[in-house]
């Protein structure tokens, strides 16, 4: 009787364990990356009672006899399937889309989470709602440099965009043929010099016998001649140190076409908005119209990221069994894709956890019934004194 009592009382142990651990699920069906966890049983110790015998040539064998001494919680293990998206609309709400985790910086600590409900601070530094720095790697001129180390992503606002001179600039289009001689077309874009400070690029193309003349006004010029539409060779002009390519110009009848494409200078820029793309990049872009990656998002994954630790806020910090965490960029091979604007929800699965419940009810009664059974017994067995 003292042997059930006793697995009674572990019975009651373990199925108390398991309602707390649904209870907990229960309690955070809306926080934000959290993910359930479940309770695994195994049997305590037995013992042996009568110990098995090898068969005989006149009689078989036995096998042992044991008693078992109730039951023990195995393991508590967390269940890391994705949680569904939620949509907000906040550029700065981030969801991983797959396997990895956040890494976030909590007085001096490293830590994991899946919760990407981040904002700036008053410093301008992507952090967590409880306070966490967010971790990722900086850009140099738009560029993420390999092996470069983990830090604070800081938004730099206020920081200017240096100013790039014009060196060269297309011309694309159509001179159209049956222009008479004499007759002109001018065509025009804007220029930069190294502060940033703009001009215009004038072309004057000029139909001549031959073909086209083309001049800047300064002195420049270059001619163009045709055969069937098509250029007999390659034509540039170099005006005030800006080449212009004239090659992709065509002389085609009753198209008038022709134009500056593109340049490649640029005005000075300030910081006026920023997006966070799918591989986590953090994109300025600037007042000029121009954009540049400004810093990355890092993510981090683990052999068995089950054997993580809770640290409550929804993160995580490794142990001995989790293995030592892989940093690397979201979409790479092994890491998630990162969703902006949405936030991955609880995967706790409300119908399992209320099931749960019941079972977990329905063995700790079993097991209070063990014990006021072992009692009944024990109390027959003392009133046989009487």
């Amino acid at each position: 009787m003292l042997r059930s009592l006793y697995a009674g009382i572990s019975g009651l142990r373990s199925h108390q364990t398991m309602l707390d651990v649904t209870g907990n699920n229960i309690a955070n069906v809306n926080t934000t990356g959290f993910k359930a966890s479940a309770v695994q049983f195994r049997d305590s110790l037995s013992q042996l009672v009568k110990n098995s015998t090898l068969p005989q040539s006149a009689a078989g064998g036995s096998n042992p006899a044991q008693v078992g001494l109730g039951v023990q919680v195995a393991g508590i293990g967390t269940n890391f399937a994705q949680g569904a998206a939620q949509s907000t609309g906040v550029p700065t709400d981030l969801m991983i889309s797959g396997d990895g985790f956040f890494v976030v910086r909590k007085g001096g600590e490293t830590l994991y989470t899946r919760n990407g409900a981040f904002s700036f601070d008053a410093s301008a530094r992507l952090e967590g709602a409880d306070g966490s720095l967010v971790q990722g790697w900086t850009a140099v001129d738009g560029v993420i440099r390999p092996g470069q180390g983990v830090g604070d992503i800081t938004l730099p606002v206020g920081t200017t965009l240096p100013a790039t001179a014009t060196t060269t600039a297309n011309v694309t289009g159509n001179l159209p043929a049956e222009t008479a001689i004499g007759e002109q077309l001018v065509r025009d874009v804007r220029v930069y010099d190294a502060e940033g400070a703009s001009s215009m690029l004038r072309l004057t193309f000029t139909r001549t016998g031959g073909g086209w003349d083309v001049a800047d006004g300064a002195g420049a010029t270059a001619s163009l001649a045709f055969i069937d539409g098509a250029q007999t060779g390659p034509a540039s002009i170099v005006s005030n140190g800006i080449q212009v390519d004239l090659s992709a110009v065509t002389g085609f009848s009753d198209v008038s076409t022709v134009a500056f494409d593109t340049q490649n200078g640029e005005p000075a820029g300030t910081l006026v908005s920023y997006a966070l793309s799918d591989d986590g990049s953090l994109v300025g872009t600037f007042s000029n119209g121009k954009t540049q990656v400004l810093a990355r998002v890092a993510l981090a994954d683990f052999v068995n990221p089950g054997g993580l630790e809770k640290t409550g806020s929804s993160q995580y910090r490794p142990s001995v069994n989790s293995g030592q965490p892989t940093v690397g960029t979201a979409g790479a091979d092994g890491f998630g894709g990162i969703v902006s604007g949405a936030l991955e929800m609880s995967n706790v699965d409300l119908s399992q956890e209320f099931t749960n419940l019941i079972v977990a009810q329905r063995g700790f009664q079993a097991n209070a019934r063990i014990i006021t059974t072992s009692d009944e017994v024990l109390q027959e067995l003392t009133n046989l004194k009487r």
